[in-house]
């Protein structure tokens, strides 16, 4: 039984993994942290987990967390990177669900996020925890860093184009929609529902901090550098992430949607968390609520030289918590849907 720890199990990252953890069938969550709540039963501050987890919160302190094989960190940025170093010295795993360790460059990280690193040797060390690109290095890794969740559904969406060289990396657009549980549990007046219900806007048009994130892989993935134009918005729901995805096929080519449907059809045929849909499809948020499942349709309107992908995630599973076990599953050598068979709340 592998004992896990979870760093900030207050936020709706960290109830999601002792959601997905609590019936997982190999894992013992045995120690929970948070500052605020330290004392209290965890089933009290969420009663949806009572006769699943009764333990206390204690407070984030390495000799206790040390004695689990596992932790995650579902933290704001920068805690991670403060006890990383510690935890691996103590033969601990660590999956960062945070973007301490997700940029390889780590002045680009310090514009971003706006400090300075604390741990910047371990950067090159750590594995992005994207299992449908790096399954083999995350099975040998000690130190993943998970994907965003906006960066999850894009670069899913945009990923066999690109491998296959279809269009213009030069032109990438993504036009991204999300949920208010991406902005986390803090209380802000942004993203109170009375300020977003019944209202839909795009934010951080001139930059966004999954922006470099999601450049590095794609970047990877083209082998050259590529030129993204990405507008996240938020939306009135609680939950999802809709990513509406462009690419220009390259002028020389000559090759159907048909060809393209099957492309993608065959590049995720053994991705147990990727869907692609009937060509033409168009899918809900709604159908991956609550799941760890990427569902994607491609269209190419009218005919033409652009190629639009729509890709949906649940950004607290897929995007987040779901994604991050997956990671664990493959750390430990355990079977990839382990604990991840979970079907979407519908409606």
């Amino acid at each position: 039984m592998i004992s896990a720890g979870i760093v900030g199990g207050t936020g709706y990252t960290g109830v999601e993994l002792l959601r997905i953890l609590s019936l997982h069938p190999d894992v013992s969550v045995s120690v929970v942290t948070s500052r605020a709540d330290a004392g209290t039963r965890v089933d009290a501050v969420y009663p949806s987990l009572r006769g699943l987890c009764n333990m206390p919160f204690s407070l984030p302190e390495l000799e206790t967390l040390g004695t689990c094989d596992v932790v995650f960190f579902a933290t704001p940025n920068g805690t991670a990177m403060l006890m990383a170093e510690q935890l691996l010295a103590k033969g601990v795993k660590v999956i960062d669900l945070s973007a301490d360790f997700r940029l390889q460059k780590v002045q680009q990280w310090s514009h971003w996020y706006g400090m300075e690193h604390a741990c910047p040797w371990l950067i090159k060390e750590a594995v992005y925890g994207l299992p449908e690109i790096n399954r083999e290095a995350i099975k040998q890794a000690r130190l993943v860093a998970c994907p965003g969740c906006y960066p999850t559904a894009v670069q899913l969406g945009f990923l066999p184009l690109i491998e296959n060289g279809l269009i213009d990396i030069g032109r990438l657009i993504a036009d991204v929609k999300s949920g208010v549980s991406g902005a986390g549990r803090k209380a802000e007046l942004a993203t109170l529902m009375s300020e977003t219900g019944e209202s839909f806007k795009a934010y951080a048009v001139n930059g966004h901090r999954h922006l470099p994130e999601i450049t590095q892989g794609l970047s990877s993935l083209a082998g050259m550098p590529v030129a993204l134009t990405f507008v996240p918005h938020l939306t009135p729901m609680i939950r999802g992430i809709h990513a509406t995805l462009y690419g220009e096929l390259e002028p020389h080519l000559d090759i159907s949607i048909d060809s393209i449907q099957a492309l993608y059809e065959q590049r995720y045929a053994d991705e147990p968390f990727v869907d692609v849909l009937p060509q033409g499809s168009h899918p809900d948020t709604r159908n991956v609520r609550g799941s760890n499942n990427c569902q994607i349709a491609i269209h190419q309107p009218q005919g033409g030289k652009t190629i639009v992908v729509l890709s949906v995630i649940d950004n607290l599973v897929k995007g987040a918590a779901g994604q991050a076990v997956q990671a664990m599953n493959l750390m430990f050598g355990l079977a990839e849907t382990t604990g991840l068979n979970i079907v979407a709340l519908y409606p």
